[in-house]
């Protein structure tokens, strides 16, 4: 960047972006500027009248006749063909269902049962905490035969595969740096090595393209919270490809994964479809408020979206190096556009949490990630390039005055 662009610039870039319309359907705060989308997304206005209506008329009036009446039974798959689109899914492989945890419990059980005698779990030491937590819980329920082996760097992955590895656990984007993975290559690896690939997708969805079907992905899982804009809690998704149905065994099995739920059977048969990989009983009210919020998703281009991300993030890391320069940061983020996400990281060596509190005290919302990480999210359907701006505008002053380093803005809350 030979010259740092204005507000103006970043006005002009706003005014010939193919996305901009679809911020009218967000409710954005006045005063703010939300650059945490990758933790929770905002508001969509469609979501506040469709749950009213479920509360109300749904609920209140037809009561339990609207598991038939408003197909409410329906919710998980109908919600799973839509996400289908956003993630390369193929008909009828998408459920919305449960948590992201409890559906990577689901689908490494059962990958696990689809690989006997293998006995390694691959994943990365910088993977999403509660994957690898979960994982070890696979393996306790598994009674210990198996081994979850941590690979300390991206690189090395591929060349951690071998005939004993029964599943490669990645997440797509890196949660701490937004590094992206290879997915086609990694698939491709692990499966020359006979082993299964389960990729969670949390901060991929409705961030950057996926296309799992091309990857020839066996399972992947992920949250609809974030970029997709579910609400906090809002169920998250499953996919398992057409092979990976029937023929196996997940262990929550429960009602809804019987392969005639009103049957009432006394005994446990499996559904063989995407069926099984349900559980319990669907949170109807989350599910809806889900389904709502995916009404945007209608008329959105996912290569303009992703364009726009890469464009968002790039302005972001020129203007905080060209302004923020002499402040212990550290892009830890890659510069390769292609190779990451749609957030940027930088490191501070002290004050990387009251450096985040001090721009939400000033209407700038990122987030922390411990030990030093400064962590912004950039969600192409509401972030302007105005915004971004803005925001490093804010920083730089903050930065400047050092007015993040009070007693106030070190003080650690309960969630960063």
């Amino acid at each position: 960047m030979t010259q740092i662009p204005s507000l103006n610039d970043a006005r002009q870039m706003d005014a010939a972006d193919p996305l901009a319309t679809c911020r009218a359907q967000f409710h954005i705060p006045d005063g703010t500027i939300y650059l945490d989308g990758n933790s929770l997304g905002v508001l969509p206005h469609a979501v506040k009248g469709r749950v009213a209506d479920a509360v109300s008329k749904e609920w209140g009036d037809g009561l339990i006749r609207s598991w038939n009446d408003a197909g409410w039974v329906d919710l998980p798959y109908r919600i799973g063909a839509r996400i289908a689109r956003l993630i390369g899914a193929e008909e009828n492989c998408v459920v919305a269902t449960d948590s992201t945890s409890v559906n990577l419990f689901k689908t490494l059980s059962a990958a696990l049962t689809l690989r006997p005698g293998r006995h390694r779990i691959i994943t990365e030491e910088r993977n999403f905490p509660t994957d690898n937590y979960i994982a070890e819980g696979v393996i306790r329920q598994c009674g210990g035969q198996h081994e979850l082996v941590h690979v300390s760097t991206p690189e090395a992955i591929a060349a951690a595969l071998d005939s004993d590895t029964a599943v490669l656990m990645l997440t797509h984007v890196n949660y701490r740096d937004g590094r992206v993975h290879d997915m086609a290559a990694l698939t491709q690896a692990a499966h020359d090595a006979g082993a299964l690939v389960i990729w969670d997708l949390a901060h991929s969805a409705g961030a950057l393209e996926v296309d799992l079907c091309a990857c020839n992905v066996d399972f992947a899982v992920g949250c609809s919270y974030k970029y997709l804009n579910g609400g906090p809690g809002a169920p998250a998704f499953l996919y398992a490809a057409p092979r990976h149905q029937g023929g196996f065994q997940q262990p929550l099995t429960g009602w809804f994964a019987h392969a005639a739920p009103f049957a009432f059977s006394p005994r446990y048969e499996p559904a063989t479809d995407i069926s099984q990989y349900l559980c319990g009983t669907a949170p109807v009210l989350s599910m809806i408020a889900l389904d709502a919020a995916l009404d945007v998703w209608d008329s959105v281009d996912m290569a303009a979206l992703r364009q726009k991300s890469q464009e968002l993030t790039g302005f972001f890391i020129d203007l905080v190096e060209a302004r923020c320069a002499g402040h212990d940061l550290t892009l830890i983020t890659p510069r390769d556009a292609e190779a990451r996400g749609s957030q940027v990281s930088f490191k501070h060596p002290t004050g990387g949490y009251a450096i985040i509190s001090a721009l939400i005290a000033e209407g700038v919302i990122g987030d922390f990630r411990a030990p030093d990480v400064l962590r912004f999210g950039f969600t192409p359907l509401y972030t302007r390039f105005e915004d971004v701006w803005t925001a490093v505008d804010r920083m730089a002053s903050i930065l400047a005055d050092r007015r993040w380093d009070t007693p106030e803005f070190h003080a650690r809350k309960k969630v960063t």
